[in-house]
């Protein structure tokens, strides 16, 4: 018998854990394969588990974003947009080392990544052009300034 105390109650109480794991695989016998729907339904991504879940509740985000095209460029947040486009990387990354593979979620992540990434891409360009307006309206401002000068 072991000193820890941990392990005497595990080992007197290992008769029944085997008991009830030997029920179970006795349920999944290949008799009751599943066709169809059945399939999807007790599937290790179906809608009894999270794997299905998370991608349903994530194309709000891309919804959402998308929904933000016919915004002006102008009132975009970049901070906002640059995080989407992050987080739909990493998470499509990470799609494919959890276990299961969840192919729907990185799907989605994938939107989440392009939509960020086309609004970043918006936004950048829109501060760009205004950057050579800025500059060609001080040029502007110092000849009138001249011209003010010049007539006084």
């Amino acid at each position: 018998m072991s000193f820890r105390p941990g392990s005497r109650i595990f080992s007197s109480f290992r008769p029944f854990f085997q008991r009830a794991n030997a029920r179970r695989r006795v349920n999944t016998a290949a008799g009751t394969e599943h066709t169809g729907f059945a399939r999807f339904w007790n599937s290790s991504v179906g809608p009894k588990t999270v794997h299905f879940w998370a991608p349903v509740m994530k194309w709000g985000m891309v919804l959402a974003g998308a929904s933000d095209f016919s915004r002006p460029a102008e009132s975009l947040s970049f901070t906002q947009n640059l995080a989407l486009m992050c987080t739909g990387a990493i998470w499509t990354r990470w799609c494919f080392v959890i276990r299961p593979k969840n192919i729907a979620l990185a799907g989605v992540n994938a939107l989440v990544f392009a939509v960020g990434a086309t609004q970043v891409g918006r936004i950048y360009s829109y501060h760009k052009s205004l950057e050579g307006t800025e500059a060609q309206a001080k040029l502007e401002g110092k000849e009138l300034e001249g011209d003010l000068k010049a007539t006084a």
